[in-house]
């Protein structure tokens, strides 16, 4: 097999990436439409990820939040955005570049997309398709639905749109999230 020297397989995580920038920008816009929320992973070590060191020490390798009721000052910039929210009654302010996020999640329609990350824990595997690591989530509490999520309380200054990092009771996505894989986009021979 030839040696893919294009690397289609990262133009199509810029992709992805680029469509996941475009939700966040209209919902820090525009805020959630109907019942629409979302479940962010990101590599907390990831280059230029900021959030509080008492974070960081609980979750050292990756974190979920999810953005559904609790949120403020959601900013979306063309590498990263930014968002307040609560944990155990204390504010947070976290920037997330999306080259840290692993997996984009919208319950609420069965969406879901997965994203390689730069350390290279994350690799591509026999014919281009992306390959997570077993051990990926293993840092964080898992749900029924295998997605780690933070315990959060109402924010301080919610704004018209809320987000926040896991309700007390979580809910299961409704049925099977589609996952976009990239086979999807490689031509069949």
């Amino acid at each position: 097999m030839a040696v893919d020297l294009i690397r289609y397989d990262l133009l199509v995580q810029d992709a992805l990436r680029g469509a996941m920038r475009h939700v966040l920008s209209s919902v820090a816009r525009d805020g959630l439409p109907g019942e629409h929320h979302f479940y962010i992973s990101f590599r907390t070590h990831a280059r230029g990820v900021r959030l509080s060191q008492r974070m960081r020490d609980r979750y050292p390798d990756e974190m979920t939040i999810v953005l559904q009721h609790q949120f403020w000052d959601l900013q979306v910039s063309e590498q990263a955005f930014e968002v307040g929210l609560s944990f155990q009654n204390i504010s947070e302010l976290l920037l997330v570049p999306f080259d840290a996020v692993t997996r984009f999640v919208d319950p609420a329609v069965g969406f879901e997309l997965r994203f390689a990350v730069e350390d290279g824990t994350v690799e591509a595997g026999q014919g281009g398709e992306l390959v997570e690591p077993e051990a990926t989530l293993a840092a964080a509490p898992e749900t029924s639905s295998q997605l780690p999520l933070l315990q959060a309380e109402q924010a301080p200054k919610p704004s018209k749109t809320a987000v926040h990092a896991a309700p007390k009771e979580t809910t299961t996505p409704r049925g099977d999230p589609n996952v976009v894989s990239i086979d999807t986009f490689r031509k069949k021979s």
